[in-house]
């Protein structure tokens, strides 16, 4: 072998090096590809660190090479991988798609450090971990959020599919492909049902709500216990308020002007609904103010159902109630309204236990934080910062109210 002298001057480099960088380039590519039995792990590691020193003088194509040349090899330096998934696109491609010599770490920085179109090649590989698919989740970015929720081989985090609930208030077509999802929890279907599509809805009333029937049974005995104590602890009352088998207010009904709730919305379907019928109504059904705003305001109505089929009104009230708010019942041809006759077979559809549930939960998560507060110095004196962070009523909230 020749040797080089360290004394020699250095000549023009396209003149005389082109033809051995090229030769060395492959080389080191070579080596760094030989199989686990072929080669020590030091020896790799070397020949990766003075591989990845030359690419950074090598030229898009021989970049790209080498990518393709190490796709499948699990055993290549991963400092020299990372290099290479992070490169432009086309470099990128053939290791972001295949190459499992990836931790989950890697994963989430090339995500964090790199371009849309690096995190959709992510999103699409074979499998993804829990921490990679949040690092997916933390932008607003459709294509990649919907191939990692189309992706059957993603694990998604609960923290990760409360970031996509809350991406899918403004990003079309989310919402159909969250609830198909099996790590979507109750709180983040609750949440998600006041933005999403009415067969969406549907499915959320009929998949995500429990009959809590075994909880109200284990529970029996605190009831008697509670009302001893004349309801006196603000949180046994609340949650005690989430289980009971009861829908309506009787303490309400005793003090209201109307005879019953079915009064209430007799009147309101003669008059038109005011905003104090509307609480009135409200104070009636066990729910409060912002929960009934909620429902009454919706476009969708399908809450109406929830909120009928909850309290035992007949079908009949629901068309009063449907006309008290001033939409259409029937079309000129005398035929239902679509969009009533959809809200009548949603009402149908709905189990007694599950809508008291349904209407109980959100009346529970969304009116406990109607007011989202913006750091922990503005909580209240009895709220631990623990129950802010954690809180499922409070993330609903968040998710709900976007704050």
């Amino acid at each position: 072998m020749e040797k080089i002298s360290e004394g020699e001057p250095s000549k023009p480099e396209g003149a005389t090096s082109g033809r051995a960088r090229r030769l060395l380039l492959r080389r080191l590519i070579d080596f760094v590809a030989l199989p686990a039995t072929a080669v020590a792990p030091q020896d790799r590691s070397m020949g990766g660190d003075i591989l990845l020193e030359m690419l950074f003088h090598a030229s898009p194509d021989d970049r790209r090479f080498c990518a393709e040349r190490l796709q499948v090899n699990k055993e290549a330096p991963r400092r020299l991988m990372r290099y290479l998934a992070m490169s432009d696109l086309e470099v990128a491609r053939p290791i972001l798609e295949v190459n499992e010599g990836f931790d989950a770490a890697d994963l989430a920085t090339i995500a964090d450090e790199t371009s849309l179109d690096h995190r959709l090649l992510i999103a699409q590989r074979k499998r993804i971990d829990p921490c990679v698919a949040e690092a997916l989740c933390q932008r607003e970015e459709p294509a990649v959020l919907k191939a990692l929720l189309q992706n059957r081989g993603a694990e998604i985090s609960e923290r990760g599919m409360d970031l996509l609930v809350q991406h899918s208030r403004t990003v079309e077509g989310l919402t159909t492909l969250l609830i198909k999802r099996l790590e979507l929890i109750p709180s983040q279907a609750m949440a998600m049902f006041w933005w999403a599509d009415g067969a969406t809805r549907r499915t959320i009333l009929q998949r995500q709500a429990a009959d809590r029937l075994e909880l109200v049974d284990l529970c029996s005995d605190v009831f008697a216990v509670a009302a001893q104590e004349n309801w006196s602890d603000p949180v046994a009352r609340k949650t005690l308020q989430l289980i009971e088998r009861r829908q309506r207010n009787r303490a309400a009904i005793e003090k209201s002007p109307y005879d019953s709730l079915e009064h209430a919305v007799e009147v309101a379907a003669e008059k038109g609904l005011t905003p104090e019928l509307a609480q009135e109504i409200g104070f009636l059904a066990g729910v409060k103010p912002v929960t009934i705003a909620k429902i009454l305001s919706d476009a969708g109505g399908e809450g109406l159902a929830v909120l009928c089929k909850a309290t035992g009104l007949k079908r009949p009230y629901l068309a009063r109630l449907w006309h008290a708010l001033r939409r259409p019942l029937k079309l000129d041809d005398g035929k239902l309204h679509p969009q009533f006759a959809y809200l009548s077979e949603t009402y149908e559809l709905l189990a007694v236990a599950k809508a008291q549930t349904t209407l109980r939960y959100w009346n529970w998560s969304l009116s406990s934080s109607y007011s989202p507060r913006t750091s922990p110095a503005a909580e209240d004196a009895t709220e631990s910062p623990n129950e802010t962070r954690f809180s499922t009523s409070r993330r609903t909230a968040q998710l709900v109210f976007g704050a």
